[in-house]
């Protein structure tokens, strides 16, 4: 024991104890278990065959869950959220959707330090957009029924109706001498 003050008394910390309390003690304590999460993440990346099939399996429950009602932003959530712990129904064959998503639409894996993305490709969006993340062998799911495109019609038909309607009336904006056409007739300086 070592005496502070005249009446008080405290024990003496061990250099671990002191190390622990202090900032940087703790500081380096959180970068190494950051460290050991990373370490282990780098290990336990899914596969590209496990995150395909996965993907497939979500594909296919998000398809089947839209086929009647469309959901918005917080049912995709927690349609995501549990389609990790689920699989499509095995009464789910709908081969014409499951065609037409091959025919329009493209899954891409790709592979980081860390995890692993699935990113969709097709017309809406030919740049991918991110459906899947993958990291200690779990994939959690990020799409939503508009990602996917299942068929591909006309949006609007030009050659029926014009973009820009004439009008029908034309408008007086009353008469003043000043207003002339404009006739571009080069740089003043040249």
């Amino acid at each position: 024991m070592e005496q502070d003050t005249r009446n008080s008394y405290r024990t003496k910390e061990s250099l671990f104890q002191e190390f622990y309390h202090s900032c940087l003690g703790k500081i380096i304590i959180l970068l190494a278990f950051i460290g050991v999460l990373l370490l282990i993440a780098l290990f336990t990346k899914p596969s590209d065959e496990k995150m395909r099939n996965e993907m497939m399996d979500n594909i296919r429950q998000c398809i089947q869950d839209n086929d009647s009602i469309k959901g918005d932003g917080i049912d995709d959530a927690v349609a995501n959220f549990s389609r990790i712990f689920t699989n499509a129904d095995t009464a789910f064959n709908d081969k014409e959707a499951m065609e037409a998503f091959e025919k329009y639409n493209k899954l891409e894996i790709y592979r980081h330090p860390f995890y692993v993305t699935a990113r969709l490709r097709n017309n809406l969006n030919p740049e991918g957009i991110r459906v899947g993340v993958g990291f200690y062998r779990m994939v959690i799911p990020t799409i939503k029924y508009s990602d996917i495109i299942l068929f591909i019609s006309t949006i609007k038909n030009y050659n029926k109706e014009r973009l820009i309607e004439p009008s029908t009336q034309d408008e007086y904006v009353g008469e003043n001498p000043n207003i002339k056409e404009y006739h571009y007739l080069g740089d003043p300086d040249q």
